[in-house]
């Protein structure tokens, strides 16, 4: 009887975990997309892919670079930040090829994680192909920023692409431009 009970269990959980994923991908989209589709009408950067971007890069916003940096990009440092800072292990390695920790972006705020993102796509030369891109070809874009690397994860853009298809984020690139509503108020 333990043995059907503990074969029981175990299926079960997968689909629990699932479950309980879904739930906190659903609530990290409700809870950020506003910011996606506002900074999509500022950079042009389709609200999608920054979504699934923020999503896996942030899991879900419960990675430690997330809740301590308020970093839901995983964006590095790079020489000429000026900003605060965040260590721990990624993937950089020192001579001997030991893993070190990495110098990461440090914010005030979420917004300004995702304010800085699109900026830092936007305002970087090796990601200005992606703005010749529509901005419903999150494939093109997927493959795009993987091309361009922001992420050393070779399978970067179809886990991006799969985030994009599993929560239907392509609403929010047909979102209209909330700042044409501000002023339609006014």
């Amino acid at each position: 009887m333990n043995l059907i009970y503990l074969i029981a269990l175990v299926l079960w959980l997968p689909d629990t975990y699932t479950e309980d994923s879904s739930v906190a991908a659903y609530n990290y989209i409700e809870t950020y997309k506003d910011i996606a589709v506002l900074e999509m009408h500022r950079t042009g950067i389709p609200a999608s892919i920054t979504l699934a971007q923020a999503l896996h890069e942030s899991a879900k916003g419960t990675s430690s670079l997330a809740t301590s940096a308020n970093n839901h990009f995983g964006i590095k440092c790079k020489k000429y930040w000026k900003g605060s800072t965040y260590y721990h292990k990624d993937d950089d390695r020192n001579k001997e090829g030991i893993l070190i920790e990495s110098c990461f972006r440090s914010y005030e705020t979420v917004t300004d994680s995702y304010v800085d993102h699109s900026n830092f796509l936007k305002f970087r030369d090796n990601y200005q192909a992606l703005f010749a891109l529509d901005k419903k070809d999150y494939r093109g874009w997927a493959y795009g920023l993987k091309q361009a690397g922001y992420a050393t994860d070779p399978l970067y853009a179809e886990k991006l692409i799969k985030n994009i298809e599993e929560y239907n984020l392509t609403i929010y690139d047909m979102e209209e431009n909330p700042y044409k509503k501000i002023r339609t108020l006014n």
